[in-house]
């Protein structure tokens, strides 16, 4: 029997919570396992489809580890993947581990994914903020929603589909936002499948060879949206 997630009335209630705080990102966990529903499936059947996938499926790293170490990755090479992931971390004031950890806040079935859709689970979560990196986009909220654009071409989760819908009525106003969010897609579009990829092996890595070898094209340009601004606009 296929393992699906699909909680409608949960999602929207968790919607309307991130509507109002673009910060809460339990919610957003919990939108995404909501509405995945054999997302996790589908990917997992897709990285079988490759070596280097079926390599992941079978050592099942935490990749975790690796991005909590902040000495180490500093002492990778100037212009590496990790270095690059390093400074959106410290830029963003966020950390894998909490990352884990509100992750964990929003999630419905705990301890109650069968393997290997537990690790893909939380691969792909775990990965979120090196995808960052690797992208190009920042931590602000029309860099997140086009980064979920991005993520949405590679993956089909209908729950991100919403907060991207969510993003986009935040950034209605903003100079580029339509175009950055459908750039986003698009670029998932035309990029490697990140999903299957061994990231622990390219953090020290040149970034621009990376984005090369994924098929992820120069870094976007756009305006920066905070979510402090877009309260402040609120308030107006």
């Amino acid at each position: 029997m296929a393992f699906t997630q699909f909680d409608p009335a949960r999602a929207l209630r968790a919607a309307k919570k991130l509507s109002c705080d673009p910060d809460d990102l339990p919610q957003v966990f919990t939108i995404i396992e909501s509405l995945s529903v054999d997302t996790l499936e589908r990917v997992a059947a897709r990285m079988a489809e490759s070596e280097e996938g079926r390599a992941l499926l079978v050592s099942r790293p935490d990749v975790v580890h690796l991005l909590d170490d902040r000495d180490g990755l500093a002492r990778l090479p100037e212009g590496s993947l990790g270095r690059a992931y390093l400074a959106f971390v410290e830029r963003e004031n966020i950390s894998p581990a909490g990352i884990r950890e509100a992750g964990e806040k929003g999630q419905i079935h705990r301890n109650a994914l069968p393997a290997p859709l537990d690790w893909v689970h939380s691969r792909l979560r775990d990965t979120h903020d090196l995808w960052h990196a690797a992208v190009g986009y920042h931590g602000d909220v029309l860099g997140e929603t086009a980064l979920l654009g991005f993520t949405f071409a590679q993956t089909w989760n209908p729950g991100i589909a919403l907060i991207i819908g969510i993003g986009l009525m935040k950034t209605i106003g903003a100079p580029e936002a339509r175009s950055a969010i459908a750039d986003g897609f698009r670029r998932g579009r035309a990029a490697k499948w990140l999903p299957a990829v061994a990231w622990e092996s390219l953090l020290d890595r040149p970034l621009e060879e990376v984005r090369k070898q994924l098929s992820l094209r120069e870094a976007p340009v756009y305006t920066p949206v905070r979510s402090s601004e877009l309260r402040a606009r609120a308030a107006a």
